[in-house]
């Protein structure tokens, strides 16, 4: 996976690439030549007290130090460069595949795991590369050469790499191959520590109101743990790595003084040459090194890419139609015929053989207990998922061949849970419509009930709203959401229990004023509290997800005892009347 990423998003960069191994390839052919220089003047100039000499390839060792500097930060800058840009592609790419899944995709991977594979992921993987750039390019070379200058300067000698190397890249190989299933529990306890931390900042008001704060403690404590555990077992294996290569690299250098020492008394050897390969030597081991630390962060980047993968590979349960339809005739009708929504692996679907009709200047309610499909019912329609069986049709349209940005202005939903952005009042009530002026919006904010407290803020429209409108009531949120709505001006209104967080007075002038507002619109309610749904064109009731019962609320008070129930549990026998 791994592979296949970098080979993906490091395409469009072969350019920058190929000037980065270039770069490289020269530092390093002048790394490998300055020991041999270093060795000319040793045994030509020193031994002989050539002092012309000395000067003559000390300058040119300078120079080639400056070609090996200039080269140097030239692939670093290259190589940054590129995986900073490769970062950037797939983080994109993983945003892109994110903002396309439906509720089931987002469900199945959980918000905190797709953070952490968005973030710290697609980080392991741009760092990787970063280091492949930087290190990996010139290691290779630099074995290679360093092993060959190293029999240019002395054959016997050499006999000693022939045991260095072997036993390196073993004890490298053992370490690496340990920490490999230690990076993926690394990681998935990351994604559990994500998830914990989310809890706790989301539900702060709910920990304290039960005072489950040392409970709390305790639940990110043992998160937290088990990341630290399985990090100090990971970081004792990378601790132990680089011990290991310096003792074999520390034995070597003693093997090839005392050997060279021999070569030298013999006069087989000079003491230039014995300097150089000790030079060399250090060079094939830094090598070696580099190599090692590029195989101690492998391990990780490859969980990571997996992971990464894993999100890109998965396709999304709502696919944008081949050949979208981007023009309705007819304005505002709504039709569900024969729905039914099944989750991947359920005995039982949630809505089967639901039929609905709602038009133009009608408001349409639905009711019913907890869990009865209500709201997976109103997801249907903007595509929030797609029927596992039936049709959607707005303007007799199915919804699966509309264009989603049309479907989007067409139909605008309420959600039960309203969200606001990070921002102010003006951002959140222009995310449907930028072009909004603000008598729009303050005209939105009049309907919703919402200009009055909008107006006490600080700033008004520009009052600061906090990530989730934390910073404002439940009631209030639901208020700013609803004016978000109006401000869209879509043909198809869908609340979804969009006023169960209003006092009963604000509710009925909301309701009210809403009337007037969508009086030509397609509007369809979901609500728990049947004060809200009782004065609709027509009220559906639902129950186990099917439709038992639709009528005016006198109707079904007469003959549906489903939804006699539901109204004397709230209301009397009188007051239902």
């Amino acid at each position: 996976m791994l592979i296949k990423i970098l080979r993906t998003y490091l395409g469009p960069y072969r350019k920058p690439i190929a000037l980065l191994v270039f770069l490289q390839l020269l530092q390093t052919c002048a790394s490998l030549y300055l020991p041999s220089l270093n060795a000319d003047i040793i045994d030509n100039g020193v031994v002989k007290g050539d002092t012309g000499y000395i000067l003559e390839f000390g300058g040119l060792m300078i120079a080639v130090s400056v070609v090996q500097v200039v080269c140097n930060v030239g692939a670093v800058y290259y190589g940054a460069r590129t995986a900073s840009a490769l970062g950037r592609d797939v983080r994109a790419s993983v945003f892109d595949r994110v903002q396309s899944f439906s509720a089931r995709e987002l469900g199945h991977f959980g918000a905190p795991s797709l953070i952490t594979r968005t973030t710290n992921d697609v980080q392991q993987v741009q760092t990787l590369a970063l280091m492949a750039f930087t290190l990996m390019v010139s290691a290779p070379i630099m074995c290679v050469g360093g092993i060959i200058m190293a029999l240019g300067q002395d054959v016997p000698l050499s006999a000693v790499l022939l045991a260095v190397v072997p036993v390196l890249g073993l004890s490298v190989s053992l370490i690496v191959m340990r920490m490999r299933p230690l990076f993926r529990t690394m990681q998935e306890r990351l994604d559990t520590v994500n998830r914990v931390l989310r809890e706790q900042i989301t539900g702060n008001r709910v920990i304290r109101a039960f005072v489950r704060d040392a409970y709390e403690e305790e639940r990110f404590r043992g998160a937290n743990t088990d990341l630290t555990d399985v990090s100090l077992s990971t970081g004792r294996l990378m601790a132990l790595m680089f011990p290991t290569v310096m003792t074999v690299v520390n034995v070597s250098s003693i093997a090839v003084v005392w050997f060279g020492a021999h070569r030298i008394d013999s006069g087989g050897m000079r003491i230039g040459a014995l300097t150089a390969f000790l030079a060399y030597l250090m060079q094939i081991v830094m090598a070696v090194m580099m190599a090692t630390f590029m195989f101690m962060m492998v391990p990780r980047a490859e969980v990571c890419a997996e992971r990464i993968q894993e999100v890109l590979e998965t396709d999304s349960s709502v696919v944008p139609p081949p050949a979208p339809v981007t023009e309705l005739s007819r304005h505002g009708h709504l039709e569900v015929r024969g729905a039914e929504f099944r989750y991947p692996g359920a005995e039982e679907p949630v809505l089967r053989a639901v039929d609905l009709v709602a038009r133009p200047g009608e408001t349409t309610a639905i009711i019913g207990s907890t869990g009865s499909g209500k709201s997976t019912l109103l997801g249907l329609v903007p595509r929030l998922f797609d029927v596992t069986d039936g049709e959607v049709l707005v303007d007799g349209v199915d919804v699966r061949r509309l264009d989603p940005v049309l479907l989007a202005k067409t139909v605008s939903l309420v959600p039960q849970k309203p969200y606001l952005f990070s921002g102010t009042v003006a951002t959140n009530l222009r995310y449907g419509n930028p072009e909004a002026t603000d008598e729009e919006l303050w005209h939105a904010l009049e309907v919703a009930q919402a200009k009055e407290f909008v107006e006490g803020l600080e700033n008004g429209l520009n009052a600061p709203i906090a990530q989730g409108g934390t910073n404002v009531s439940g009631g209030q949120r639901q208020r700013l959401a609803i004016a978000r709505t109006l401000v869209q001006q879509p043909e198809i209104y869908l609340f979804d229990d969009s006023f169960s967080a209003l006092d009963y007075a604000t509710d009925a002038a909301l309701r009210r004023a809403l009337a007037r507002e969508t009086a030509g619109a397609t509007v369809l309610i979901v609500a728990q509290r049947v004060s809200t749904i009782r004065e609709a064109d027509r009220i559906l009731v639902l129950d186990e997800g099917r439709i038992v019962g639709t009528g005016t609320h006198h109707e079904l008070m007469d003959g549906n005892e489903t939804y006699r129930e539901i109204v004397l549990s709230q209301l009397t026998e009188a007051e239902a009347a």
